[in-house]
């Protein structure tokens, strides 16, 4: 951005006289001492594309690709059909738009429309949104939604990837509510405790399918306990898995 905002030396004087300082290194008086470089770090110098592209293709050539991945934790193989590539960079698609207008022909917002309305195939959902920016923000605000005036706890697999759970975590420590974790029977979410734990008070249960162990849940059973108690049910869901999973709705 340096070469079309460029700023000055005057212009520069001139905005740190307006604030009140002498030079731009008061504007990091806050900053203890230590936490401060004394000299600017060792960066390489640019490179031409071309140069970058290839030490990046050398440094993945090291990697070991296996066929078979069982490793669980969010780690699946994909497969990423050729006409995928074509789809994305339609003009359709790449067009500039403004988020302030709802307009379907500006190019990311009818991405969205196709993403919410594929989403509602997978699921059975009647409804889908796009509003955030991965799946452990969503999960907390699904359980931020689920909460009501009497019911405010809620009780999330220990199966469910530690980072998701950490998100909501750190939601329902900023909103004062309560978050219980199901205790984990061979690899997949222990039943029996999650009816011992759920009771009028509880919100929401949070399951992951499949889960961090790359093991199927029994959603069937967890959805029904919740909805017993008047509670939600909420699931992480991997939207390639539900193409061939039973619909979670």
């Amino acid at each position: 951005m340096g070469d079309y905002l460029h700023n000055t030396d005057g212009q520069r004087k001139e905005m740190l006289a307006a604030i009140g300082v002498q030079s731009c290194d008061d504007l990091y008086t806050s900053v203890p001492e230590e936490l401060i470089l004394e000299n600017f770090p060792d960066i390489p110098n640019g490179k031409p594309e071309l140069e970058v592209f290839r030490t990046m293709n050398q440094l993945a050539d090291r990697n070991i690709v296996f066929k078979s991945i069982f490793r669980g934790a969010g780690a699946y193989r994909h497969y990423i059909p050729a006409v995928v590539g074509a789809m994305v960079g339609k003009e359709s698609f790449v067009t500039s738009y403004t988020p302030y207008q709802a307009e379907i022909s500006q190019g990311l917002l009818q991405s969205i429309f196709e993403y919410q309305t594929m989403i509602c195939r997978l699921t059975g959902m009647d409804v889908a949104n796009a509003s955030v920016y991965d799946g452990a923000t969503a999960a907390a605000e699904a359980v931020a939604m689920c909460r009501e005036r009497n019911r405010s706890k809620a009780l999330v697999s220990g199966a469910a990837h530690p980072e998701v759970i950490d998100t909501i975590r750190t939601y329902c420590w900023a909103s004062g509510a309560a978050l219980e974790v199901i205790p984990v029977k061979d690899g997949s979410t222990d039943i029996d405790a999650l009816e011992a734990m759920i009771d009028e008070g509880t919100s929401c249960v949070f399951l992951a399918q499949p889960n961090y162990y790359g093991i199927l849940e029994n959603a069937d059973s967890a959805g029904g306990l919740a909805h017993a108690k008047g509670a939600k049910f909420i699931m992480g869901v991997n939207p390639i898995a539900a193409a061939v999973l039973k619909t979670p709705f």
